[in-house]
């Protein structure tokens, strides 16, 4: 499939909760599965702590990160090590490393859904500190993102506030290591895929790679500007809206010859509805010409099945 150079038009959220946002993001996400937006609000010196935080954290020795693999725990929430993840369908593990930041518990300690506790890393004491202050913050504008796409849709405003209240969310470090001479054939730092979730707000791709399959076919460049988040669609929502709003292929590619000793870091933000939340498509999305296309599922179950395809939940 060939590269197409194209520009995925940049979306201003200073003008949240405005018809004019609903029909420019959704018309994006229509278009593309993706989106670029700026004027997010992100507090900026919270970003620069954060990102210096991950990558003091990917700086350790493996040992030490290793501690903080949960065996058994699927990824939701610690450290995962290197090659562990793979794409669905792929035939050699993806190139990088990651840390997965959850809800935090209620002031009474309790979580919904039996989601896991956090752990966190005691070589790095503002870890804790930070990325609960960053996961509040994507939380935020994700929350005005839903928004927006609710409206597209004809709902109210709100639709989205009950069905991704006490969401499993994620927001997940992300490392890809340079990239090593003896690496297996075909491996890349995040084979093609598309996300489990509702919506993916990334920090990040600044750093060449991250790469769309176009409707047409055909391979595109992300390149946001500086600081923006990008949005893509994630499987959940394409369900959810019958296919009206698709989750798009993606993945990032390995790095040119003078890149390849260059590490590459991202944050991404998984949003996710509740645990108990039945997935079912909207009736103002099915028709007769677009029949449902999807059987009723919790979003529980449906992030289950999806995580053993991906090889961090074990099939037994």
């Amino acid at each position: 499939m060939s590269m197409v150079e194209d520009m995925i038009p940049i979306l201003s959220l200073r003008q949240a909760d405005t018809p004019e946002l609903a029909e420019a993001l959704g018309q994006s996400f229509r278009d593309y599965g993706f989106a670029v937006v700026r004027d997010h609000g992100m507090d900026e010196a919270l970003i620069i702590q954060a990102w210096r935080l991950a990558e003091a954290f990917f700086a350790l020795p493996d040992d030490t990160k290793r501690r903080y693999h949960v065996p058994g725990g699927a990824g939701q929430r610690g450290y995962t090590p290197f090659a562990q993840e793979i794409a669905k369908g792929a035939s050699a593990s993806d190139l990088k490393e990651f840390w997965h930041i959850g809800r935090e518990a209620d002031p009474d300690g309790s979580l919904p859904g039996g989601m896991p506790e956090n752990i966190w890393p005691h070589e790095i004491p503002a870890f804790q500190i930070c990325f609960t202050r960053l996961y509040t913050e994507f939380e935020r504008v994700g929350a005005l993102l839903l928004g927006a796409i609710a409206i597209h849709l004809g709902l109210d405003r709100t639709w989205f506030d009950d069905p991704t209240h006490q969401g499993n969310s994620i927001l997940r470090l992300l490392h890809y290591p340079p990239l090593a001479p003896d690496a297996p054939a075909g491996a890349v730092r995040a084979g093609a895929h598309e996300d489990i979730n509702l919506i993916t707000l990334l920090l990040g791709a600044e750093e060449a790679g991250l790469q769309l399959l176009r409707r047409d076919g055909r391979w595109m460049d992300i390149r946001p500007p500086e600081g923006a988040l990008v949005v893509n669609i994630g499987d959940m929502l394409q369900r959810l809206t019958n296919d009206a709003l698709p989750s798009t292929t993606h993945r990032v590619i390995n790095p040119p010859e003078e890149r390849r000793t260059i590490s590459r870091y991202s944050m991404p933000f998984f949003l996710h509805l509740r645990p108990d939340f039945i997935i079912d498509p909207l009736p103002q999305c099915v028709s007769t010409d677009n029949p449902a296309r999807y059987a009723p599922i919790s979003a529980n179950d449906y992030l289950k099945e999806r995580l053993r395809e991906i090889g961090l939940l074990s099939a037994d």
